[in-house]
């Protein structure tokens, strides 16, 4: 019988392709979860899973584009009908949009990234429910960032669906904390060296920043630990 500390759990982690959700899936897998890993780029899905199986974990790999609603439904009837409970639940994939003033924040795209940042995971939430229930410990970790508390100039579309992000997920959390075992977490990454970093603050030096890796550790642990529901945190 394994002694990983998440041996026999099943995770769920979305934008597993790169970044923080690839780490955060390798660092769940290397604890012994089975990682479910969901991102629209095939190939970047095949890549995390091959360094998961290379570690000793084991992974499947879904890939789907979070903005197709149906997508979710057929992911989450194809996972009920292999497994009965999902333990944990990452919220990672988000897309930064353009940086703009609010009065010329570009309608369309505003419109892409509300339903990638908050409309789909309250979708994933909505599809997998059922089966958070199911869980005995189930945790559900959203990514949000320092803008969505703390208003930036430029920053209003990505900082409002953070902390529109925020509020689903407390809410969900409070909604279920005395009807089941399910915990909902905020992780706030901080400066982390990763493209979408790179896209907002094109002049930084990557090499000033930390690793992923040391994100998808810090939620790995969160996981594992007894915090409470509605614990939230940020990684320096």
């Amino acid at each position: 019988m394994s002694t990983l500390p998440l041996s026999g759990k099943l995770a769920l982690v979305t934008g597993a392709s790169r970044g923080i959700g690839a780490a955060t899936a390798q660092a769940l897998g290397a604890a012994g979860a089975h990682v479910i890993l969901t991102a629209r780029t095939a190939g970047g899905l095949e890549e995390v899973e091959e360094r998961i199986h290379q570690a000793g974990g084991s992974a499947t790999i879904a890939p789907l584009d979070l903005i197709d609603g149906e997508s979710i439904g057929r992911l989450a009837q194809a996972i009920s009908g292999r497994w009965q409970a999902l333990d944990i639940l990452v919220l990672n994939a988000a897309t930064l949009g353009s940086l703009a003033a609010v009065p010329a924040i570009d309608a369309k795209e505003f419109a892409r990234q509300l339903t990638l940042n908050i409309a789909a995971p309250q979708a994933l939430i909505a599809a997998f429910d059922g089966m958070l229930r199911a869980s005995a410990d189930a945790r559900v970790v959203a990514l949000t960032s320092s803008v969505a508390a703390a208003p930036r100039a430029y920053w209003g579309a990505y900082g409002a669906s953070k902390a529109a992000l925020e509020v689903l997920v407390s809410a969900y959390g409070e909604e279920v904390k005395n009807i089941s075992a399910i915990r909902t977490h905020i992780v706030d990454p901080g400066a982390t060296r990763t493209a979408m970093r790179a896209r907002a603050f094109p002049g930084e030096d990557p090499a000033t920043l930390k690793g992923p890796e040391v994100v998808g550790q810090a939620i790995a642990n969160l996981v594992q630990a007894d915090h409470p529901s509605g614990y939230r945190c940020r990684i320096g």
